[in-house]
C-alpha cells in the first residue's frame, strides 16, 4: 500500500484503517488491498503511526460494494454474534444448519440451543401460575377487536410487573425469565376451539389459540417447524431493536416489548397476513392467476414472494412445504401457492418465502389472517432473549449512531410562541 504524501487535512473526518475496515465491513487487510489498486485513498497519519482515510470517500466505496452505510461516528458499526449465521443461501444456527435442526426438534429444544448452545431433548417450558393469571386478567380487558400483537404486547408488560427479579440480568435470570415469559404469552391469547393442551410441544397449546379446528399431527409438525425456523434470522429490523433495548441494559420483559412494537410493521412479522389474503382470494376465486394478475397490474408487490437475503427460495418455505404436503386439508391452498409463484416467474424471478408458507398453513387450517404474524412473535420472543444475552455481555450503550443533521445551521433567531401581536416584516422592535 502507497500512502498519498502531504500533510492531513483537518476540514473532513479522518478514519483509522480498523474503523475503515468497519464501515466497509472487511479486514484491514483488504483496505489496504483497495488503497494499492487506487480505489481508495489514504494518508501517512501524524508520527508515521498508520494510516487515516476520507470518511465520506470510504462510505461512497462502501456504498458501491454494496456494503451499508453505517453511522460516520458513534456506536458500533458491526456486531459480533454467535447466534445465526446466514450465507449461500442457507441459514445456520450456532454453525448448525437451522432447517435440519427443525426436521428433528421441537421449538423449545432449538430455543435452548440457541440460548446456550446445548441440546436438551424433550425441554417443555411452562408458565408461572402466578404470571399467567396476571397476563389473562390484562388482555381479558382489551377490546373484543384487538389483534393477537396487541394482546401480545399487554401480557409481556403483566408478566413483567409480575417479576421482581426482573432487573436481575445475569444469564440464568434473563433464562429463567424467558422460559416462563414465553409459554405466558401463548397462554394469554383467547382458546378458539376445544381445550388447549395441558401437556406436550407448545405448538400444541398455541394451536387452540390460532384455529377452532382440532389438531392433527401432521398440522402441529408444521406448526411446531415454523416455530422453530422463525426463531432468529440475524439482525432483522425487530432484533435489532432489542439489542438496542438491551444495550440500554433494559431487562429482557422491555426487550420483547422492544422487538414487538418493530414486528408489528407490514413489511416484518405482519407480511404474513398479506400474504394469507392473496392465497384465501386465490382459493377462493379457484386460480392464482387473475389474483396475481390483479397485484401486477396496480402495480403491487406479490406478498410471500422473494427474499432480501436468499436468491432463491427461502430454505425454510421449502422445509414448510414438505411438511404441509402431508397435511391433506392443505392441497388445495398449497396448489395456490405453488400457481402464485409459477404466475409470478413469468414477469419476475422471484421465489417463495416463509410467509406464504405460514399462509398455506393458516389459510387451509381455519386461522386468521394474523395468525401467522403470532406465530413470528411468539418464536422470535426466543431469538431476541438470544440476541439480549449477548448484548447484556457488551459495553453498555454501545449501539449510539450519530445522527446526519439536515436542519438550518445555527444560530437561527428564537421563535415566536404567537401570542402577541404580529409585527409584520417592517417593524421597527
Amino acid at each position: 500500500m502507497t500512502d498519498q504524501p502531504g500533510p492531513e487535512r483537518h476540514d473532513a473526518p479522518r478514519l483509522t484503517t480498523r474503523q475503515a475496515a468497519e464501515v466497509l465491513g472487511v479486514k484491514p487487510e483488504t483496505v489496504y488491498a483497495y488503497v494499492s489498486r487506487g480505489q481508495l485513498s489514504s494518508v501517512r497519519a501524524a508520527g508515521g503511526r498508520g494510516s487515516t482515510f476520507d470518511a465520506e470517500e470510504v462510505r461512497t466505496l462502501a456504498r458501491r460494494s454494496g456494503r451499508r452505510d453505517p453511522s460516520p461516528a458513534g456506536g458500533d458499526l458491526a456486531f459480533r454474534t454467535g447466534i445465526t449465521l446466514i450465507e449461500d443461501d442457507r441459514c445456520h444456527f450456532r454453525g448448525v444448519d437451522a432447517t435440519e435442526l427443525a426436521r428433528r426438534y421441537g421449538y423449545e429444544e432449538v430455543a435452548e440451543w440457541l440460548w446456550t448452545g446445548e441440546l436438551r431433548p424433550g425441554t417443555r417450558f411452562a408458565a408461572p401460575a402466578g404470571t399467567l393469571a396476571a397476563a389473562r386478567r390484562a388482555v381479558d380487558a382489551l377490546p373484543a377487536h384487538s389483534g393477537s400483537t396487541d394482546r401480545l404486547r399487554v401480557a409481556v408488560t403483566a408478566a413483567a410487573a409480575t417479576d421482581p427479579l426482573r432487573f436481575d440480568l445475569s444469564p440464568e435470570a434473563v433464562l429463567n425469565s424467558a422460559r416462563g415469559l414465553i409459554p405466558t404469552l401463548v397462554g394469554a391469547l383467547p382458546v378458539l376451539g376445544g381445550p388447549a393442551a395441558e401437556e406436550g410441544p407448545l405448538a400444541a397449546d398455541l394451536w387452540s389459540r390460532l384455529t377452532p379446528e382440532p389438531a392433527d399431527a401432521p398440522s402441529l409438525a408444521v406448526l411446531d417447524a415454523a416455530l422453530a425456523l422463525l426463531i432468529d434470522h440475524d439482525l432483522a429490523a425487530s432484533t435489532l431493536a432489542a439489542r438496542v433495548a438491551a444495550s440500554a441494559r433494559a431487562h429482557p420483559y422491555a426487550v420483547v416489548s422492544a422487538g414487538l412494537g418493530v414486528l408489528e410493521g407490514p413489511l416484518h412479522g405482519a407480511a404474513s397476513g398479506l400474504a394469507h389474503r392473496l392465497l384465501r382470494e386465490a382459493v377462493d376465486r379457484g386460480s392464482a392467476v387473475p389474483v396475481v394478475a390483479d397485484h401486477l397490474r396496480t402495480g403491487r408487490r406479490v406478498p410471500g414472494l422473494g427474499h432480501r437475503i436468499y436468491r432463491g427460495e427461502d430454505p425454510r418455505a421449502t422445509v414448510l412445504f414438505e411438511l404441509l404436503a402431508e397435511v391433506p386439508q392443505a392441497a388445495g391452498a398449497l396448489a395456490a401457492a405453488r400457481e402464485a409463484v409459477a404466475t409470478t416467474a413469468r414477469h419476475a424471478p422471484l421465489h417463495a418465502n416463509i410467509d406464504l408458507a405460514l399462509a398455506v398453513l393458516s389459510v387451509s387450517r381455519g386461522m386468521a389472517a394474523d395468525a401467522g404474524e403470532t406465530v413470528f412473535a411468539v418464536s422470535r420472543t426466543a431469538g431476541w432473549i438470544a440476541h439480549a444475552l449477548e448484548e447484556y455481555g457488551e459495553r453498555p450503550l454501545r449501539i449510539r449512531p450519530s445522527g446526519q443533521y439536515t436542519g438550518p445551521r445555527p444560530p437561527q433567531p428564537l421563535p415566536r410562541d404567537g401570542s402577541g401581536p404580529d409585527q409584520g416584516p417592517g417593524s421597527a422592535n
